[in-house]
Formats: C-alpha cells, sequence, structure tokens
C-alpha cells in the first residue's frame, strides 16, 4: 500500500497559501485521516520571486503549470490558482493523465462542469470540488452523500461574503453603497473590480452549482436570473427596517411539483425574525429543504484563506483515501435528469416597490387600480416622504405573479403622475 501521496499545487495566492500552510502544519494528523502522508511535490506559480505568505522551498516552485499536471510522480492535482480557459485545459490534461483533482473553481464547475466530470468519469478519477461554493461551509458533500435519502425541494441563502458584509454595513451603520464598498475593499473584501461580486455573478455560478446537485439536473451560469445589490440605497435599506425586513442578498433555487426548476439570484426584504436576517459580516448560510430531513441550515464563513483552504484539504483528504481503497472515480455522477428551467416571470413572490408620485388627490386610486388590474393585490401601502408636489410611497404586494408585477410597472410608468419608479425588490415571506 502507497505510503506517501504527493501533491501538485497549482497556485499559490491567498488560499494557496493557505492549503499549503494546512497540509505542512497539520501534517501527521492529516496522514492519520487519511491513511498515508501527503506531501506537496510542486507548486505552479506565475512569478517564483514574488513575496509569499508562506515560506516554501525553492526547488518546490515552477512557473510551468503544465508540467506540474503532467508530471506522472504527482498523483493529485489541486487548482486554486482560478481562470477558466487556460485553468480548464490544465485540469482535463491532469484527469487524462490518471490524477486526481481537486478544485476551488467556481466558475470553471459552473460553466464546464459536464466537460470535467466526463472526463474524470472516463479515466476513473476523482474530480472534488466542496471549496467551490461556500468557503470553509461543508455543503458540496452533504448534497453528494449526507442527503442522497432526500428529494430537495429548496436551497436557499446567503453565500456571497463581500455583499453581505456591505448590506450589514449599510444596515447598521447607515453607510451608502459607496461607502460599503469602499470599507470592503480596504478590508480585503471586495477586488478593485467588484463587479462579479455587487452584480450577483458570483452568487450566480455557486447557485449554478448547488442546483445541479440539488435536483440532479445540470445547471449552468447562463440558466441562473440574476440581479445584483449596485442599485440598492440607503433608503431601501431604512425603509425596510422600518416595515421589519433586513435587505439581504439571496441565491434561491426552487423545484416546482411540475419538475420545472428555477434558479435565481436577487436582493430581497427578508423579515427580521427569519434567520437569514440575523446571518452578517462575510458570514455565509445555506438552506435545504428535503422531504426526509425538512429544513437544514449550513452557517460559516463564506470565504477567506484559511475557511476556503480547510475545505480544499478536506477534499485532498478524500482523494488520498479513494485512492488508497481504490474508490476514485466511482462517485456516480448526480445529473442524471434533464429538468426544464422555469422562467422566473412566472413564479409567485411578493414584491417591494418604492414610487415617487405626484402628491395630488386622486393618485393613489389610480395606482391601486391599475395594480388590481394586473391581478397585484396590495398587503401595506406607506407614504414615506412629501413635500409641496411630490410624494414618496412604498408598497408590499401580496403573493403574485412576477410577470403581472412588472406589467404594472410598465403601465404605471405611463402615467404623469408617476415621476419614476425608484425600487422594485422580492419580499421573502
Amino acid at each position: 500500500m502507497k505510503q506517501v501521496f504527493n501533491i501538485g499545487l497549482l497556485g499559490l495566492g491567498t488560499v494557496g497559501s493557505g492549503v499549503y500552510k494546512i497540509l505542512t502544519t497539520n501534517a501527521e494528523d492529516l496522514a492519520q485521516r487519511a491513511g498515508a502522508a501527503l506531501r506537496v511535490a510542486a507548486v505552479a506559480v506565475r512569478d517564483k520571486e514574488k513575496k509569499r505568505l508562506v515560506d516554501v522551498p525553492e526547488e518546490l516552485l515552477t512557473t510551468d503549470a503544465f508540467k506540474v499536471a503532467t508530471d506522472p510522480g504527482i498523483d493529485i492535482l489541486v487548482e486554486v490558482m482560478g481562470g477558466i480557459e487556460g485553468t480548464k485545459d490544465l485540469l482535463l490534461t491532469a484527469l487524462k493523465s490518471g490524477k486526481s483533482v481537486v478544485t476551488a473553481n467556481k466558475d470553471l464547475i459552473a460553466e464546464h462542469g459536464e466537460e470535467l466530470f466526463a472526463v474524470a468519469k472516463e479515466n476513473g478519477c476523482d474530480l472534488l470540488f466542496e471549496a467551490s461554493v461556500g468557503g470553509g461551509i461543508p455543503i458540496i458533500r452533504p448534497l453528494k452523500q449526507c442527503l442522497a435519502g432526500n428529494r430537495i425541494t429548496q436551497v436557499m441563502g446567503i453565500i456571497n461574503g463581500t455583499t453581505n458584509f456591505m448590506l450589514t454595513r449599510m444596515t447598521q451603520t447607515g453607510a451608502t453603497f459607496e461607502e460599503a464598498l469602499k470599507e470592503a475593499q480596504e478590508l480585503g473584501y471586495a477586488e478593485a473590480d467588484p463587479t462579479s461580486d455587487v452584480k450577483g455573478y458570483d452568487a450566480a455560478r455557486k447557485m449554478a452549482i448547488l442546483a445541479s446537485l440539488a435536483f440532479n439536473s445540470r445547471v449552468t451560469f447562463s440558466d441562473v436570473d440574476v440581479e445584483g445589490i449596485d442599485h440598492i440605497s440607503d433608503r431601501d435599506i431604512a425603509y425596510a427596517r422600518d416595515l421589519g425586513y433586513t435587505i439581504k442578498l439571496l441565491g434561491v433555487a426552487e423545484e416546482e411539483t411540475d419538475g420545472e426548476i428555477g434558479v435565481c439570484v436577487y436582493p430581497a426584504l427578508v423579515p427580521n425574525e427569519h434567520p437569514l436576517a440575523s446571518v452578517n459580516g462575510a458570514y455565509n448560510a445555506i438552506f435545504v429543504r428535503g422531504d426526509a430531513i425538512g429544513e437544514a441550515m449550513f452557517l460559516g464563513l463564506g470565504a477567506g484563506q484559511m475557511p476556503t483552504a480547510s475545505a480544499v484539504t478536506g477534499d485532498i483528504v478524500e482523494a488520498v483515501r479513494n485512492l488508497l481503497s481504490g474508490a476514485n472515480g466511482s462517485l456516480i455522477s448526480t445529473c442524471y435528469h434533464n429538468k426544464k428551467i422555469k422562467d422566473t416571470l412566472e413564479a409567485k413572490r411578493q414584491f417591494y416597490l418604492r414610487l415617487e408620485v405626484s402628491d395630488l388627490p386622486g393618485v393613489l386610486s389610480v395606482i391601486t387600480g391599475i395594480l388590481g388590474r394586473h391581478g397585484v393585490s396590495i398587503q401595506s401601502l406607506l407614504q414615506k416622504r412629501a413635500d409641496s408636489s411630490e410624494a414618496e410611497i412604498v408598497i408590499i404586494t401580496h403573493e403574485g405573479r412576477e410577470h403581472s408585477v412588472y406589467d404594472s410597472l410598465a403601465e404605471l410608468r405611463e402615467l404623469k403622475e408617476v415621476k419614476a419608479v425608484q425600487q422594485v425588490l422580492r419580499v421573502i415571506e
């Protein structure tokens, strides 16, 4: 039986440094848990002279990632460098050469997972990706294995730490979007280009992965209806608080009784008594609803060096165990259905609407009449601000079809009495 397994590490940035630190610091315990010693045999970096977060022997460093991916002495390839096209080729090369692969690359799994898994299956290799969603929160393995006895009907949660930190600051301190973003960047939560986070793209890729596992049907990034938080104002945060809600960026994946699935990412008003409303800072929380388990919630740090490195290391240990037992590549594909993606406009939701209107007699009756004609009923209506000529009203609707709400808003925008539809957000009850 093999006593030492060699690991090739692609990337030595924040997460890669964390993985190297865990593998070297906890080497003895990891050997006991895995059943064999784990040895970092090569580390691919872009610049060997760059200052590192960890000290790595010079002889382990190389700028030739392809050499690491094809080295016959490497048993497990660990990818934490990011990117898609060039990275995909490296992983395909490693899988075709019989190596097990561990990756934290959500973009790659969300957009090219089907191809990668097919090659892994063909070559009898493991392709493990626990760190691609939720940082240190174990959610991929539970969906694939621990909850296999369930028919999952919903996965919902907060799965982007950057936006959750920003919305938390806006809620707790009254900061504007711009102020919260600047603070997130200064603390290292947000990148210099925060587009992927604030536009919801990061969360959408994660939801594509979770939905694929939960509903056993391939969901890609393009299937996810995405809305970010870049249009959320401090006024919306304040009004939500007055109404008993907190605004959170949510990922929601649901399977209807007809078998169609809907996958969305959007900012929503969450009731203050809901468990997700109190998930603050960089924390993530994921709800899973199944027919046997009922509801389960997974909570933890959704990003950061060590939480993500923890998930990567767990996959490395599993890969070694599988190699030792001859079970590598044996996990059955989870995407054995081909379910239809539901048009989100057909979904039933509640909505928060903020309108700027003329402060004239009869305006409210006109607005409520238009909403009513489209089948949108009002749960609550508040006038939040008024001057000599204009007023701001906030409406919470009852549950109705999304297209009905948007059709009514299109008609409202044509009214001269409606100066602007300032905000449209979904409401979770």
